[in-house]
Protein backbone atom coordinates (compact mmCIF):
# COMPACT_ATOMS: atom_id res chain seq x y z
CA UNK A 1 0.00 0.00 0.00
CA UNK A 2 1.59 3.40 -0.75
CA UNK A 3 2.46 5.81 1.77
CA UNK A 4 -0.72 8.36 2.65
CA UNK A 5 0.12 11.92 2.03
CA UNK A 6 0.47 14.62 4.55
CA UNK A 7 -1.78 17.84 4.61
CA UNK A 8 -0.63 20.62 6.99
CA UNK A 9 -0.70 24.39 7.13
CA UNK A 10 1.88 26.58 6.17
CA UNK A 11 3.63 29.06 8.74
CA UNK A 12 3.86 33.03 7.91
CA UNK A 13 7.38 32.79 6.77
CA UNK A 14 6.47 29.85 3.80
CA UNK A 15 2.96 32.03 3.33
CA UNK A 16 5.49 34.80 2.21
CA UNK A 17 7.75 33.06 0.19
CA UNK A 18 5.54 31.34 -2.01
CA UNK A 19 3.38 34.98 -2.59
CA UNK A 20 6.94 36.46 -3.42
CA UNK A 21 7.98 33.38 -5.73
CA UNK A 22 4.78 33.62 -8.37
CA UNK A 23 2.70 36.70 -9.48
CA UNK A 24 -0.24 35.31 -10.89
CA UNK A 25 -3.34 34.21 -9.00
CA UNK A 26 -6.46 33.99 -8.74
CA UNK A 27 -9.15 36.63 -7.72
CA UNK A 28 -12.87 35.84 -6.13
CA UNK A 29 -15.89 38.17 -5.93
CA UNK A 30 -18.99 37.87 -5.31
CA UNK A 31 -22.59 40.44 -6.13
CA UNK A 32 -25.68 38.90 -5.02
CA UNK A 33 -25.84 35.36 -5.67
CA UNK A 34 -23.03 35.25 -8.29
CA UNK A 35 -19.13 34.25 -7.29
CA UNK A 36 -16.71 34.65 -9.80
CA UNK A 37 -13.16 34.20 -9.66
CA UNK A 38 -10.44 35.20 -12.41
CA UNK A 39 -6.86 34.90 -13.00
CA UNK A 40 -4.88 38.17 -12.00
CA UNK A 41 -1.13 38.82 -12.37
CA UNK A 42 0.36 40.94 -8.90
CA UNK A 43 3.70 42.20 -7.00
CA UNK A 44 4.20 41.16 -3.48
CA UNK A 45 5.76 43.92 -1.55
CA UNK A 46 6.01 44.65 2.45
CA UNK A 47 2.64 42.66 3.07
CA UNK A 48 0.53 43.89 0.44
CA UNK A 49 -0.96 42.31 -3.45
CA UNK A 50 -0.49 45.14 -5.69
CA UNK A 51 -2.89 44.12 -8.43
CA UNK A 52 -2.99 45.72 -12.22
CA UNK A 53 -6.58 45.58 -13.97
CA UNK A 54 -9.08 47.53 -16.77
CA UNK A 55 -12.67 48.75 -15.94
CA UNK A 56 -14.84 46.24 -16.45
CA UNK A 57 -17.54 43.56 -14.68
CA UNK A 58 -15.10 42.80 -12.15
CA UNK A 59 -14.49 46.55 -10.55
CA UNK A 60 -18.49 47.29 -11.00
CA UNK A 61 -18.64 44.23 -9.08
CA UNK A 62 -16.02 45.03 -5.96
CA UNK A 63 -17.43 48.77 -6.41
CA UNK A 64 -20.57 47.18 -4.66
CA UNK A 65 -19.12 44.40 -2.39
CA UNK A 66 -14.91 45.05 -1.87
CA UNK A 67 -14.63 41.64 -0.34
CA UNK A 68 -12.48 39.45 -2.24
CA UNK A 69 -10.80 36.43 -2.00
CA UNK A 70 -6.86 35.58 -3.45
CA UNK A 71 -5.26 32.61 -4.40
CA UNK A 72 -1.97 30.96 -5.29
CA UNK A 73 -1.03 27.69 -5.75
CA UNK A 74 2.52 26.00 -6.44
CA UNK A 75 1.61 22.51 -7.66
CA UNK A 76 3.69 20.01 -8.21
CA UNK A 77 2.10 16.61 -8.64
CA UNK A 78 -1.33 15.30 -7.03
CA UNK A 79 0.04 15.41 -3.55
CA UNK A 80 2.97 17.62 -3.77
CA UNK A 81 1.47 21.03 -3.38
CA UNK A 82 1.00 24.06 -1.14
CA UNK A 83 -1.58 27.21 -1.58
CA UNK A 84 -2.25 30.75 -0.06
CA UNK A 85 -5.79 32.02 0.23
CA UNK A 86 -5.85 35.69 1.28
CA UNK A 87 -8.93 37.63 2.28
CA UNK A 88 -9.70 41.11 2.61
CA UNK A 89 -11.06 44.28 1.38
CA UNK A 90 -10.05 45.39 -2.16
CA UNK A 91 -8.69 48.44 -1.94
CA UNK A 92 -8.59 50.91 -5.77
CA UNK A 93 -5.51 53.20 -5.85
CA UNK A 94 -5.06 56.47 -7.54
CA UNK A 95 -2.31 59.39 -6.67
CA UNK A 96 -5.43 61.03 -5.03
CA UNK A 97 -5.07 64.25 -3.19
CA UNK A 98 -3.63 63.02 0.26
CA UNK A 99 -0.33 61.98 0.97
CA UNK A 100 -1.15 58.64 2.16
CA UNK A 101 -2.97 57.91 -0.86
CA UNK A 102 0.11 58.70 -3.14
CA UNK A 103 2.49 56.77 -1.04
CA UNK A 104 0.34 53.38 -1.77
CA UNK A 105 -0.45 54.66 -5.39
CA UNK A 106 3.85 54.96 -5.75
CA UNK A 107 4.50 51.90 -3.92
CA UNK A 108 2.18 49.95 -6.34
CA UNK A 109 3.37 51.09 -9.27
CA UNK A 110 6.83 50.43 -8.21
CA UNK A 111 6.11 46.83 -7.19
CA UNK A 112 4.28 46.19 -10.41
CA UNK A 113 7.16 47.74 -12.45
CA UNK A 114 9.65 44.54 -10.68
CA UNK A 115 7.16 42.53 -13.28
CA UNK A 116 6.46 44.66 -16.04
CA UNK A 117 9.43 47.63 -16.41
CA UNK A 118 7.54 49.57 -18.94
CA UNK A 119 4.11 49.07 -16.70
CA UNK A 120 1.85 53.21 -16.92
CA UNK A 121 4.44 54.41 -20.16
CA UNK A 122 4.18 54.99 -23.05
CA UNK A 123 5.85 51.59 -23.90
CA UNK A 124 3.23 49.69 -21.86
CA UNK A 125 2.05 46.15 -23.30
CA UNK A 126 -1.01 46.57 -21.29
CA UNK A 127 -2.11 50.35 -21.20
CA UNK A 128 -5.43 49.09 -21.15
CA UNK A 129 -4.68 48.17 -17.38
CA UNK A 130 -5.03 51.67 -15.80
CA UNK A 131 -6.25 50.68 -12.47
CA UNK A 132 -4.52 49.90 -9.73
CA UNK A 133 -5.82 47.54 -6.27
CA UNK A 134 -4.34 46.51 -3.23
CA UNK A 135 -4.85 44.26 -0.84
CA UNK A 136 -3.61 43.76 2.40
CA UNK A 137 -2.17 40.61 3.44
CA UNK A 138 -3.26 40.10 7.42
CA UNK A 139 -6.27 37.42 7.00
CA UNK A 140 -4.31 34.55 5.48
CA UNK A 141 -3.83 30.87 5.47
CA UNK A 142 -1.88 28.81 3.85
CA UNK A 143 -2.09 24.46 3.01
CA UNK A 144 0.71 21.72 1.83
CA UNK A 145 0.48 18.57 0.85
CA UNK A 146 3.25 16.05 0.92
CA UNK A 147 3.65 12.81 -0.86
CA UNK A 148 4.30 9.64 1.49
CA UNK A 149 3.91 11.20 4.59
CA UNK A 150 7.22 13.54 4.71
CA UNK A 151 6.30 16.78 5.54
Amino acid sequence: MPARPTFSTLDRTAIDALLARHHVGRLAYTRRDRVDIEPIHYAYADQWLYLRTQPGTKLATVAHNPWVAFEVDEVRALYEWESVVVRGRLQLLDDGPHDSARARHAAAIEALRTLVPAAFTDDDPTPARTIVCALYVDEVEGRRATPGGTA
